[in-house]
């Protein structure tokens, strides 16, 4: 359990401080900071920085592309879990998912865990603060956005109010989350051949090296690009919604993944692709447009300047930091999880700088490709790579993934290999960085009380079906 914290403030930060801000974010118009913004934050699922706007090929993403034009776009975001249940959990709170109990997959459905004291979702600050809390329904004409929240705890209070901000009371502040979930995978993907044109060409895609260059991958990865453009295009309908509604002036919006994409290697697991997230936030007359900001940021960083742009006094608490104005300082690295996914028992933990990737395998006799219901019969290329690994034709890129255990320790330079192929944890030219890593590891687990320390009391597994 997470120790009881005495609540205590941070110095009080209103959104009127934040042009006299020494940082890099730029605000330009001091009356329209006095007033308090409404927020929206536009969560679309399971994706990487696979845009057009982030140097993917192939891929148009015109509405995102102009979107970090007149914002910030950070290279270097981050979610704290490569899978959304814990992840969620992580963002609404401002807190990592270890440090609250919600570190495992769908999680506490049933049995009532409530966070500990004194953790809050966010909205409940919002709305003390006057802001009025949505999980929309219908984000814009066309556009049905499911309500999807995904928590591993049972909150006290509903976590949001209504469905839409047009419920709000005349002129009254608005936080609004937004899930678009056509790039889910699943039924979600299976409907995006339909609806978007033209399509995108297997054979033109550039994929990851550790991907087999094999029709179905290809063709998955092509579906998966086209889940980014269909998703493209729904951002730019909710963006002309609140130009229509007049309220885009003084609307903050923040666009971002819940965790990385779902693909083998990637969602579920600590290599970026699991967790690295495309992160833009727009604040017109308020952030200078133009800016590509390169600064090591989480999710959870995002949840506590959502606060303190809504002038809410930060909670000591907060794992989360914010991202500009007072307060604010730079990450030196990121920690993300990887706890129970489903059925699948596993226990990873990674600490990333901008030049090193160092992931702890608390369980390296279990392979990475352990049996898993959901991408079995979701992911074309899982069932792939076993097949082309049992017959030999995987590249040695491709075959690591498909190992029969893992090492205990992994260790990448970035810069270098931006893959993560070549793990250097074994090198001996390596071992100052790897004693680094294993020393910050260590005191992030003691100092957050990592809950992933201690046995879950109770493994969900899905139900057999009747014979």
């Amino acid at each position: 359990m997470l120790k009881p914290i005495p609540i205590l403030f941070v110095t009080a930060m209103t959104v009127s401080l934040l042009s006299a801000s020494v940082s890099p974010v730029r605000f330009a118009n001091r009356a329209i900071a006095e007033q308090k913004p409404n927020i929206v934050w536009i969560l679309s699922e399971d994706i990487s920085t696979d845009l057009a706007c982030y140097g993917t090929p192939v891929v148009k993403t015109p509405v995102l592309d102009q979107f970090a034009k007149e914002g910030i776009r950070y290279t270097n975001a981050f979610t704290t879990a490569p899978v959304c249940s814990p992840s969620r959990s992580a963002m609404i709170t401002g807190m990592y998912q270890t440090s609250i109990g919600a570190h495992n997959h769908r999680s506490h459905r049933d049995d009532g865990y409530a966070l500990p004291s004194p953790v809050k979702p966010i909205t409940e600050y919002l709305r003390q603060a006057g802001y009025y809390t949505v999980n929309v329904k219908t984000a814009a004409p066309g556009v049905a956005t499911p309500t999807k929240t995904d928590f591993n705890f049972k909150p006290a209070e509903p976590v949001f109010e209504g469905t839409d901000w047009s419920q709000r009371k005349p002129g009254q502040p608005f936080f609004a989350q937004l899930t678009i979930d056509e790039t889910h995978r699943g039924k979600a993907w299976k409907t995006v051949v339909k609806q978007h044109e033209p399509h995108i060409s297997p054979e033109s895609v550039v994929m990851p090296p550790y991907y087999p260059n094999h029709p179905v991958a290809r063709a998955d990865w092509a579906t998966y690009l086209e889940s980014i453009q269909l998703m493209d295009s729904y951002v730019g309908k909710i963006l002309q919604r609140l130009q229509d509604e007049g309220i885009a002036q003084n609307t903050v919006v923040i666009f971002s993944g819940d965790n990385g994409r779902c693909h083998i290697r990637d969602k579920q697991f600590l290599y970026d692709g699991g967790i690295h997230v495309p992160l833009m936030i727009r604040w017109p007359g308020q952030l200078k447009a133009g800016q590509v900001n390169t600064d090591l940021v989480m999710a959870i960083d995002v949840s506590a300047t959502i606060l303190q742009m809504a002038g809410v006094t930060l909670p000591a608490y907060l794992d989360g930091q914010v991202l500009w104005g007072p307060g604010a300082k730079k990450r030196d690295y990121i920690i993300a999880a990887r706890d129970r996914m489903d059925e699948t028992v596993d226990k990873m933990r990674c600490v990333r700088d901008k030049h090193y990737k160092y992931i702890k395998n608390y369980m390296p006799e279990r392979p990475y490709m352990q049996p898993n219901n959901y991408k079995e019969t979701e992911y074309p290329m899982w069932n792939l790579v076993k097949e082309l690994n049992s017959e030999g034709k995987l590249t040695p890129a491709q075959a690591l993934f498909a190992a029969p255990t893992k090492p205990a320790e992994e260790l990448y330079d970035i810069t270098t290999d931006p893959d993560e192929l070549h793990n250097l944890a074994a090198n001996s030219r390596s071992a100052k960085t790897l004693t680094k890593m294993r020393g910050l590891l260590a005191d992030w687990v003691k100092k957050t009380n990592d809950q992933g320390q201690y046995p879950e009391k109770e493994i969900w597994l899905p139900k057999k079906k009747a014979e």
